[in-house]
Formats: structure tokens, C-alpha cells, sequence
């Protein structure tokens, strides 16, 4: 029979709740034929989708140097929902499963297995580690930049990694500078993290595509080889240009904040000259 007159409304099951859909919701009704509302299917669309996602979680390498996998995703199947609602509408299928598919991690275990060998570059910064604040702000952003995966042509972006500095997220109040003049703000020292990629992505000779000076100059690293950032200002940015993807390895151990960047044994990379820090830990506590 075309067009059926459902008596019972569709049931969809997210695995985690029953979401209830009447045929009047999804029918725009012409003559005997029941037409399904786009509207109306969009919205539901929006709905399960918020429900049944779950974003893939890449492989990452641990303190150990242990490769850990990563772990699949889900997302809608939003033709298999289509499929359902007809299904319904036109033969009085009033239970499923919402429909998902797979997703994947970009970053598996085979490509940081290929990537973890060849260190190609590395940078060493010294800190205060008894301001806590300022200490707390570093390592928070360290592990934010900690085993990212940069492939080939791609842009890496600090901002875009570490993402907005908030108390939220464990970021304190600590010493950074505004137009030349030492204050405090929420995440101040992270762009000693930010100064130290730089410094070690550049001896691996990336392309540098943006990056900023300090007004003042800071402590942590030679004149000239600082690289500010902010979230409603300026960003740190490199391109890889290899052929194979990059690694950025990022830890803190004592006053230290080291970065060390990998890749395949296949890349010859064209490394350049970079003075590094004084080991003498800085008087000051700037950014």
C-alpha cells in the first residue's frame, strides 16, 4: 500500500536514548502520497547528529615513547536516516537504529610508527619553575602541542592547536607584556612554548609563515628569536615542506621547556643554524 497511515510513531534508537518522530512531523501530505519535509528532516538531521557523534581520537606517543592507538568515531549516516524515514512513511518500519558511520583517526599508529625516528630538529628554554602560575600556563600548553602530526604542505597554527587560554581550561594570571610594559593576563608564559617551537621547527627548516616579535625583548631565548602570540592577536605559524609528515614532540621537566621535532628517515632535512638559550634560568618572569 502506498502512503501508509502510521499509528505508531517512528522510534530511534541512539543506543544511548529513544527519540520519538510522529508522521505528521516528517509528512507533508499530498493526496494518498505522504512527501517527506525536507524541513522538517533537516532539523532531525541537526538533532542526531549532536546525539550520535563522537569525534576519532588520534594515536599519540606517551611518556614512554610508547605508541598508544588511536580510537574510531562515529557520525551520522545521513542517507541511512533517509532511508529510515522512508522506510517508515512508506512501509510502517516504526523502530530502528539511527543509522552512524565510522570515522577514522587522521593520525594512526602505522604513520607514527614511520615518524617517530628521524629527529630533525630540537630547542631547549629554561624557566623559573617556582612561579607557579607561570609554570602551570607552560605546561598546560606544551601538552596542548604534544604529539601533533604536521603533513606534508600543511599549516601548523598555535592558536588553532592550543585553542583560547581560560581559566576554564587550568590557564592562571601571570606576568606577560602589553605594548612594551610588563602586566598580567590569563596564560601568561605560553609564548615561551610558542618561542620554543619556533626556535626548534626553524634549525628543522620549515617554512616559517607568520610569527612576531615581543615589544620588549624577553629572556628565554636570543634577541630576535622570540615568537609572540595571543588569542586576539598575533599567531605563530609554519608550513611543512617535506614530502613526509612532522612530529612535534613537547615536554616540560623541571625549568626546562624542550620541543623536539621528528620525521620519516626518508626526509634530509635542510637544517638550519639557530643559537640556542643560556641554560642560566632568566631573572625575570616576562612572557
Amino acid at each position: 500500500m502506498i502512503g501508509l497511515s502510521n499509528q505508531h510513531p517512528l522510534e530511534l534508537d541512539t543506543g544511548d536514548e529513544i527519540i520519538t518522530v510522529k508522521e505528521k512531523s516528517l509528512a507533508l501530505p499530498y493526496l494518498d502520497l505522504p512527501i517527506l519535509n525536507e524541513d522538517h528532516f533537516n532539523h532531525l538531521v541537526s538533532l542526531l547528529q549532536e546525539k550520535t557523534y563522537k569525534a576519532p581520537i588520534n594515536a599519540k606517543i606517551d611518556e614512554h615513547n610508547r605508541i598508544i592507538p588511536g580510537q574510531t568515531g562515529l557520525m551520522l549516516d545521513r542517507d541511512g536516516l533517509r532511508e529510515a524515514m522512508m522506510n517508515y512513511l512508506y512501509k510502517g518500519v516504526s523502530s530502528t537504529d539511527v543509522p552512524t558511520l565510522k570515522t577514522y583517526p587522521k593520525v594512526d599508529t602505522e604513520i607514527l610508527a614511520h615518524i617517530r625516528t628521524n629527529r630533525i630538529g630540537s630547542y631547549v628554554t629554561y624557566f623559573n619553575k617556582k612561579n607557579e602560575e607561570r609554570t602551570n600556563n607552560i605546561i598546560l600548553a606544551s601538552g596542548q602541542i604534544n604529539n601533533t602530526v604536521v603533513f606534508p604542505g600543511e599549516t601548523f597554527s598555535f592558536n588553532k592547536t592550543v585553542g583560547k587560554r581560560t581559566k576554564g581550561k587550568g590557564y592562571m594570571k601571570a606576568p606577560v607584556i602589553v605594548k612594551g610594559e610588563l602586566s598580567e593576563d590569563i596564560g601568561g608564559g605560553i609564548c615561551q612554548v610558542s618561542s620554543t617551537l619556533f626556535n626548534a621547527v626553524d634549525r628543522a627548516g620549515v617554512k616559517i609563515v607568520e610569527r612576531y616579535h615581543h615589544s620588549k625583548r624577553v629572556p628565554y631565548v636570543p634577541k630576535g628569536r622570540d615568537a609572540t602570540v595571543s588569542w586576539y592577536g598575533p599567531d605563530f605559524a609554519f608550513r611543512n615542506p617535506y614530502h613526509q609528515p612532522i612530529l612535534i614532540r613537547s615536554k616540560v621537566i623541571g625549568g626546562q621547556m624542550i620541543v623536539t621535532i621528528y620525521s620519516s628517515d626518508q626526509v634530509e632535512a635542510e637544517k638550519r643554524s639557530v643559537p640556542g638559550a643560556s641554560p642560566a634560568k632568566p631573572s625575570g618572569e616576562r612572557p
